[in-house]
Parts: structure tokens; sequence; C-alpha cells
């Protein structure tokens, strides 16, 4: 090994020395020459994170962003043993605080740094991210469909690794924390129904219907005609193949359509999951658009994630993981904040009847996708390659730990079209919890 190589493991050696003495996680960390050191003052985890080659501290030194983090982890860069990134994640956020350096500790980092400044690693083509414009700064109606391709489309046997058996992607609702994701999933599609009310004989719109599971089990259990409307070819054929299998082709029909291009009356209409994915300068049309196809007594709930209100006077800015997650995983997706969403519901006409909080109810439900997807890591390679598998692993641990710590939070909002009327709803709340 030469005096290069030498200084580079010295460096890092003294690097993992000062994480393990500022912030005293409960893991390890090896080093590409095998050398195994602890990240606190004595670990009793067995989780482990190893750094293949100088280059990737060189990386992440040059450009100290999510994005770079990222990169390194789908190539094998970086790695994670031992337990989930969850887990991780968890240590960083319950078990330490962050220190307060003194003029000698920049010195010293800096000094331990530098011998990696100019080190570069191999790194493959991007073949991973989406190409065009993933932040949807530019985007046209026509971009909606590569966008929800490009995230929906991978292969409907992967998603059915970690999701329930009914197929349903969007935030799980535990009436008890240690209820399977099955269970809650199939609460989650009972609590939309009543709260829509429904009832025999309505009309009922999903927007963004994914692989068909609402909609099923509002026609099956309580009658109503309904119609859903998606981008993703293959939740497509899988919605209209499960409501031809069970005997609902009658009552529950499929489009592949746009929102903006939907028309007809419905008595209730549910979004679930579809918000994020309009742009925030489409809100307007959008609320227009649902209202137009409400009827005079109908009710709409919209269902979404949404980041906290920026501070008076300051503007919300884009961070690096919005932008990563945005490239590898959602290309055009914005989040609102609940406050907005509100007065855009207000200023399209509607009256906003309930508002309810499942923040935790989303950390969960990421939790438990992200464990079934690594302990199915075998199969999730063979449909989609490591590098997709990777980046959904990184990305579902990241997205629960942004809920635990409420960076991330998520809303039902229920409405009804006009406060002109008496609202479509019965006097209290009680009906819900039956």
């Amino acid at each position: 090994m030469g005096a290069k190589q030498d200084k580079q493991l010295d460096a890092a050696r003294e690097l993992v020395r000062g994480v393990a003495e500022r912030f005293d996680f409960n893991a390890w960390a090896r080093l590409w020459d095998g050398t195994r050191l602890p990240l606190g003052k004595s670990p009793t985890s067995n989780f482990e994170i190893s750094i293949s080659d100088p280059g990737v501290i060189g990386a992440i030194v040059r450009n100290p962003q999510l994005d770079t983090i990222i990169r390194q982890y789908i190539e094998k860069g970086i790695d994670f043993s031992g337990g989930t990134l969850i887990d991780f994640g968890r240590a960083i956020q319950n078990d330490s605080k962050a220190p307060k350096f003194k003029a000698r500790d920049i010195v010293s980092v800096g000094r331990n740094l530098l011998p990696f400044f100019f080190t570069k690693k191999h790194v493959t083509h991007d073949a991973y991210g989406f190409g065009g414009d993933f932040e949807g700064a530019h985007r046209k109606t026509a971009d909606n469909k590569e966008y929800i391709h490009f995230h929906y489309d991978l292969s409907n046997d992967f998603y059915a690794l970690f999701l329930d058996p009914e197929m349903v992607y969007s935030c799980a609702y535990y009436t008890d924390w240690s209820n399977g994701i099955e269970q809650a999933q199939r609460d989650k599609l009972e609590m939309i129904c009543r709260k829509l009310r429904l009832k025999p004989g309505d009309r009922m719109l999903d927007i963004g219907a994914g692989w068909g599971g609402l909609l099923c089990h509002a026609a099956k259990n309580y009658g109503v005609t309904a119609h859903g409307i998606t981008l993703a070819e293959e939740q497509l054929s899988f919605a209209r193949d499960k409501a031809k299998r069970l005997g609902l082709a009658d009552r529950v029909t499929f489009e592949l359509a746009d929102y903006s291009s939907v028309t007809g009356t419905y008595d209730k209409i549910a979004s679930i999951g579809m918000y994020e994915h309009i742009g925030l300068k489409n809100i307007p049309t959008y609320m227009n658009k649902v209202r137009s196809l409400l009827s005079e007594d109908g009710l709409f709930l919209n269902h979404a994630i949404s980041h906290r209100v920026p501070r008076r006077g300051k503007k919300w800015m884009t961070r690096p993981e919005k932008k990563a997650i945005a490239k590898y995983i959602f290309p055009g997706g914005e989040l609102d904040d609940i406050g907005h969403s509100i007065r855009a519901m207000e200023w399209a006409g509607f009256e906003v009847h309930d508002v309810e909080a499942w923040r935790m109810h989303y950390a969960r439900t990421c939790q438990l996708w992200c464990e079934r997807l690594t302990a199915r890591k075998d199969e999730a390679v063979g449909y989609v390659g490591e590098d997709k598998y990777r980046i959904w692993v990184a990305y579902l641990a990241g997205v629960s730990l942004a809920f635990s710590r409420g960076s991330l939070r998520i809303f039902q909002t229920l409405a009804s079209k006009s406060a002109k009327r008496p609202p479509p709803l019965p006097p209290t709340r009680a009906d819900l919890y039956r």
C-alpha cells in the first residue's frame, strides 16, 4: 500500500473517531481495508456502515448533499448491514444532539478531509434517474403521463413484494399500532368510505385509482357505481382484471386518463395520494375541475402529503433530499402545505368540514413497506435490478423518518360543494367509529 493510501486510511480512522466522540452512534463503520471501528463510545448493535474506497469520501466532500450519498449507496460505495436504514436513522434522530464545534475541531476535521478532496471514484452512467424536467418547473399536462409512468409502471410484481394483498399504495390507518399492513390498509379503505358517507347508488370517482383497491372495496361493501382514472398502464390492467375477477365489472370501471379530461357528475370523489403529482401552480385548476364534477350534495375527500408552512417572511426552499426524491422516485412531484390546500378549496367554492392528520400512520406504513421490501431483496432485484432496489429501500426509509420527525405531514380533508346549502353530513362524527 502506498503512502497516499496510508495517509487516507489514517485520516478516515480519525474522522470515524471524531464522529464516535461527538455523536456517539450505536453503530459501526467498516473501511475499505476491512478495518471495523465504533461510531460511538461503546456500541451494542450490529448495525454497520461500510465504505468501499476513498473516492466515496471524496465525492461527499466535494458535493455534500443527499443526492451524492444516495448515488454512492446505489453504486455500492456505501452499504449497510445488521439492520435497516430506518434503524440507523432513528438512532441519529433519537440518540444524538448536534454538538457545538470549537475552532480547533473544525481545523481537525478539515485536515482529515483534505486527503480525499481530489480522490475520485468511478461513477457509472446515471441510468436510474428521470432524464427530463424532474422538478416539474416547466411541466405541461402531457408530462403527467411520463412522470406517472416512471414511478408506477416499474412492475406490478415488484410492488406486490411490499404492498398488502389489495395493492393499496398510500398511507394505511392503524386503529392499533401493533396492526400489520394488511389490517391497516383494510381499515384505511373502510375509513375513507365512511368519511364519504357512501350509500347504495352513489356515483363515485377515484382520481388516481391505483390498483383499484378503494373502488372495489366501495362497490362490494357499499353498493356504489364507481369510475377510476389513472395514468399508469400497469395499474390500469391490474385494476380492470381485479374488478372482473370480483364480479364487479358492471359497476366498477377504470380509464387511462388525466384528471383534466374527466367529464360527468359524481356524488362522491376521492383523491388519495394524487394531489402531490399535479404541481403547485395547477392547484386552482385542479380544485375547480373537481368541484365541477361534484353533484350539488356531493362530498370530496382529498388525502395528501404536505410540508409545514414556511415561517413568516421566509420562502419555502427546495431541499436537496426533495430534489433527490424528484429525480429518482417521484419526478414532477410537489408538496403543498395544509393551510394553502384548505384556502385553495375555499377559493374554488368548497366548504371544508374535517381535517385529520395521519403523520404517524404514514411513518409506520413506510417502515413496514421498507422492512417487507428488504426481506425480499433477491426477488426485487430480479424484477427491477439492484440499482432500483437500493433506491427504493433508501426512499422508503427516508420517508418513514421524515414523517417521524415531522418534516413531512399528511392530511385527509373532507369538503362539500358549497356552503350555501346544509352539508350532506350527520350532526357528529360518531358514525365514523361505529
